[in-house]
């Protein structure tokens, strides 16, 4: 590791940033350096602004892909480097105010019944009917169920905790799913094609992202649904479906632990129920 890097990464861990997110900003760094073949510290300011105008007009990058790149190399160039260079408050992708597809209860039930591997199965079961993150379901643990309560104790995104309410069929689901291995710690260990219990003997970590992404398009397909869902749709269906039967936006705000109301209420705009108080005034307005 060059003392750069090794310094980037003491900076983010100072800064008590996530693993995933060390590693994220880190590869924006490297792809920059290689970029230009160059060790990054020896790229200048209008390097930096030909490298994002690249990943804009030639690479065509996604926002969520350009967004992390530019906070990467805002961050090495700024809090490592100490250099205050303007680009870094101009370059700011435009925001897409794009709805989430969302689902229908009928057609979440239908995909989870089609995932043919229980523990991918019961893995999504849990992140729908709790409305995690796809990594927070995934990594779930034993003691973060609190059955005497009946909620999970979630440390998600920004290591914020929350508790998100345990529903008692999705409990029972849980309890049936976990005698077939019986993990001191993980709820979902991955499989192996040895079985569940070598996984064990061998001290297995969790199910992966890419193998839950990979059974939420299979049991799309089995199932015959035509949206492009995939595993985080489950979540943003949790809140669609939460607001529908009527729980206060402020509740499945802390429930998905968004840290603005704001952000929780774009989920309003999706919810059939609501539009239906519309379709009279729609109908009236419609006639001469």
């Amino acid at each position: 590791m060059s003392k750069l890097r090794e310094r980037m990464i003491g900076d983010m861990q100072l800064r008590g940033f996530a693993d995933r997110t060390i590693e994220a900003y880190v590869h924006a760094v490297r792809a920059l350096a290689r970029h230009f073949n160059t060790s990054p510290d020896r790229i200048s300011e209008e390097q930096v602004r030909e490298y994002l105008l690249h990943l804009t007009n030639v690479k065509k990058v996604a926002r969520g892909t350009h967004t992390i790149a530019l906070c990467g190399i805002k961050f090495f160039f700024e809090q490592t480097l100490g250099r205050e260079w303007a680009v870094f408050g101009v370059a700011r992708p435009r925001y897409d105010a794009k709805l989430p597809v969302v689902l229908s209860r009928e057609e979440v039930w239908r995909i989870l019944d089609a995932v043919r591997i229980e523990v991918y199965r019961v893995c999504l079961t849990m992140i729908y009917t709790c409305g995690l993150r796809l990594l927070e379901g995934a990594t779930l643990t034993v003691p973060q169920v609190d059955s005497a309560r009946m909620v999970l104790h979630i440390r998600g995104k920004g290591r914020k905790d929350r508790l998100v309410p345990l529903a008692e069929p999705t409990l029972e689901l849980l309890r049936e799913h976990w005698r077939t291995h019986r993990s001191p710690k993980w709820l979902f260990p991955a499989p192996t094609r040895h079985g569940l219990a070598h996984s064990l003997a061998t001290h297995a970590g969790p199910v992966t992202r890419s193998s839950l992404q990979s059974a939420m398009r299979r049991a799309c397909t089995s199932a015959g649904i035509a949206k492009k869902a995939h595993v985080h749709t489950l979540r943003h269906s949790y809140a669609t479906h939460m607001l529908e039967l009527g729980v206060n936006l402020r509740l499945v705000q802390a429930y998905l632990g968004h840290a603005s109301v704001r952000t929780t209420q774009r989920y309003t705009h999706l919810t059939r129920e609501l539009h239906r108080t519309a379709d009279d005034p729609v109908n009236r307005i419609g006639c001469r």
